[in-house]
């Protein structure tokens, strides 16, 4: 997924801690970060927590309707509560106020006939089987 430069450590992209000490609590007004788009067209994210050197990411992803996200398999265990609308798959519907998890090596493709706000916790990232960043 698509990010701009930053360290290998913990850290939220587009927030300023420079300021903080190692062990101080980063308190991010979410509302203040940017929505960057993805590849896909129709669903952008806002990182809220990201370890590139452990490959844990945090984030909101907010989808359009109509949007989908091509085949992929989950690496490690995936985590997915739904904040506003559905996204859906061939098991099933995650609705507002639903949570979902997917364990290590589930495959499946997404998508969300009328939108959809998602935060969401990766422990590894995506593996793409297709679309624009398949392997």
């Amino acid at each position: 997924m698509p990010d701009t430069v930053t360290p290998a450590g913990p850290q939220t992209p587009n927030f300023d801690d420079s300021a903080l000490g190692a062990k101080s609590t980063r308190y991010v007004n979410v509302d203040a970060l940017p929505w960057i788009d993805t590849v896909y067209d129709g669903i952008e994210m806002k990182i809220l927590f990201k370890d590139e050197s452990r490959g844990l990411m945090t984030a909101l992803f907010r989808w359009q309707p109509g949007s989908e996200l091509p085949m992929h398999e989950h690496t490690d265990i995936e985590q997915s509560f739904v904040l506003e609308g559905s996204l859906c798959d061939d098991e099933g519907v995650c609705a507002k106020g639903q949570f979902a998890w997917r364990p290590a090596g589930s495959t499946h493709k997404a998508w969300s006939p009328d939108g959809c706000l998602i935060y969401a916790t990766f422990q590894t990232p995506n593996k793409f089987l297709e679309g624009p960043e398949a392997s």
